[in-house]
């Protein structure tokens, strides 16, 4: 019997773009539609199958495009619909899929729905697609409850007549009430608009959220303290109930050709809680964020892997690794601290002491072996190619996360990890835009980085983007990498010493990842296909990792 072939998600390597950072090429200080059009080469040859790209639409940028005021269209800054298009099809023809960003949690204040809400009265049609509710308090001049803003500061902002609004985000990103049919409408509506332009997918943000208890209940002292009902689970977090939303989704994308997909950006409390998202009739895949917060500790890392497989598999859905993308510190950073550790999803990662860049690359560079070689499929955050880490010394006078404000200006946001990447050259802005630019990058990009450029790292076999070139290049074309070349995700833990990961996929290969102080005897093999640092008489050293093909 012939093996039909696994639809492309299931192993696919993606890249995240985000698109203000990436390419500008008009000059203006912000990358654009055109900046990625002119990269596709670049992509083509690093061997990705996919690119995500961040909010494209157009955007007052309170949240940098995650405040969408249409769906249908494309930011000016980033171009226009038409250029959008010819990017979707381009793309195709170097065999790179588009998986564009969706915002159904909430939308800017811009749109039209919020607009004509605002100009509604109280309990109208217009406000009932959003979160309107009444103030608490004598005068109605307290908020609705005690829900914060996950950019800090309250969830809640009064209008003129005295109604208040819920925004988990910022105050210019209301939420939707997904209760509303029309809301569901429309949005099904939109996706049918974006597949039928030849978009491959969508990367759907905030997908646990959506779905608000109907009575709004106070969460309590604690963060995450469960709704007063048992079994409710979180009042606006993860809940059940937006399984429904998803399963609807899926039967529009089966409507299109082409395996279309979805991934989820979920933050659940459990794996087990994670699957739900992913079963056969819902979302086909969703990132994996208890790999990306795990510590460089072999003994967690083993856990998370094990445990994300065993929950996903039992409902047939591939995992999706994931170490960095454009909301949490560079993992060349994370990594490079002496004291490691975990947080959880509804925390801030805070570093511990000061960073040791060189331990850090070193753990980077073996840790995207050891991603690359498990089952399933692969993110790669734009500048991880590159072995860029996070800026942490911007100036506070550039910092424009609405993080930074929201909070007071204790939390410094995300923008370190934003940092406009470098293709070129000795001095900013590195290639990333034209020689005769007329603004400078919309963030400003460390002397340092002429290092990490593609051009300073192309042709040296022992740089972080030739080690990607290469593993990418294996992955693709060994018959144990990705799925397998049967489609079967196999992995198989081998006896190792405290400290070390390693396993082996059939046919043929292992990879061994060392994490303890000492080095690690290789154990028989025919060949090394690739090692992210060298090695010493035929020993694994520390922070390396290594792929060997077996007798």
């Amino acid at each position: 019997m012939t093996r039909t072939a696994a639809p492309w998600w299931r192993s696919a390597v993606i890249y995240q773009v985000y698109i203000r950072s990436f390419a500008d090429a008009n000059g203006d200080g912000v990358g654009d539609i055109a900046g990625i059009r002119s990269r596709l080469p670049y992509l083509a040859e690093l061997g990705i199958d996919a690119i995500w790209i961040n909010p494209w639409y157009p955007s007052p940028m309170a949240d940098h495009g995650y405040d969408v005021a249409d769906y249908r269209g494309i930011e000016p800054v980033f171009g226009t619909l038409a250029e959008a298009e010819e990017l979707i099809d381009e793309a195709h023809r170097h065999g790179i899929r588009v998986i564009p960003d969706i915002v159904p949690n909430h939308t800017s204040d811009r749109h039209a729905w919020f607009r004509a809400a605002l100009a509604a009265e109280p309990d109208s049609p217009e406000r009932a697609r959003y979160v309107f509710r009444a103030g608490r308090g004598p005068r109605g001049d307290e908020p609705p409850n005690d829900w914060t803003s996950c950019f800090g500061g309250p969830a809640w902002t009064r209008v003129a007549d005295g109604q208040w609004y819920l925004h988990l985000f910022a105050p210019q990103q209301p939420d939707l009430n997904w209760e509303h049919p029309e809301v569901r409408a429309e949005f099904e509506s939109v996706l049918r608009f974006w597949f039928s332009r030849g978009v491959d997918g969508f990367r759907i943000d905030v997908a646990h959220g959506l779905i608000k208890h109907p009575d709004l209940p106070d969460l309590g002292p604690a963060p995450s303290a469960p709704a007063p009902e048992r079994g409710a689970g979180h009042p606006h977090w993860d809940r059940d109930e937006v399984h429904d939303i998803y399963r609807a989704w899926r039967r529009v994308a089966d409507e299109f050709p082409g395996d279309r997909m979805f991934v989820a950006e979920a933050w659940a409390e459990t794996p087990e809680r994670l699957a739900a998202y992913v079963r056969r009739d819902g979302l086909h895949t969703a990132f994996n964020f208890d790999y990306l917060m795990s510590a460089w500790d072999a003994g967690r890392l083993r856990h998370v892997i094990d445990h994300t497989r065993a929950t996903l598999g039992a409902v047939d859905a591939p995992a999706t690794w994931v170490l960095s993308n454009h909301d949490v510190v560079r993992h060349a950073s994370r990594f490079g601290r002496a004291v490691q550790k975990e947080w959880r999803h509804n925390e801030t990662w805070h570093p511990e002491g000061p960073v040791d860049l060189a331990l850090g690359l070193r753990r980077a560079r073996a840790a995207a072996l050891l991603t690359l070689a498990l089952p399933g499929g692969a993110y790669i955050y734009q500048g991880e190619e590159l072995g860029l880490p996070e800026v942490e010394d911007l100036p506070e006078d550039v910092l424009q996360d609405p993080t930074w404000e929201r909070s007071g200006h204790t939390e410094r946001g995300r923008d370190g990890c934003r940092v406009p990447i470098p293709w070129a050259g000795g001095a900013a802005p590195f290639g990333f835009s034209p020689q005769d630019a007329t603004a400078a990058p919309w963030l400003p990009q460390p002397a340092s980085w002429k290092e990490h450029s593609v051009a300073a790292q192309t042709g040296d076999d022992a740089s972080v983007l030739e080690l990607y070139r290469s593993a990418l290049r294996l992955r693709r074309h060994h018959p144990a990498l990705g799925g397998g070349a049967s489609g079967d995700a196999t992995l198989s833990w081998v006896d190792a010493p405290a400290g070390v990961l390693a396993f082996t996929r059939e046919p043929g290969f292992l990879c061994a990842v060392n994490l303890s102080d000492e080095p690690y005897p290789l154990p028989p093999h025919d060949a090394v296909l690739l090692a992210s640092g060298p090695l010493t008489d035929g020993r694994l050293p520390t922070d390396t990792a290594v792929w060997l093909a077996l007798r």
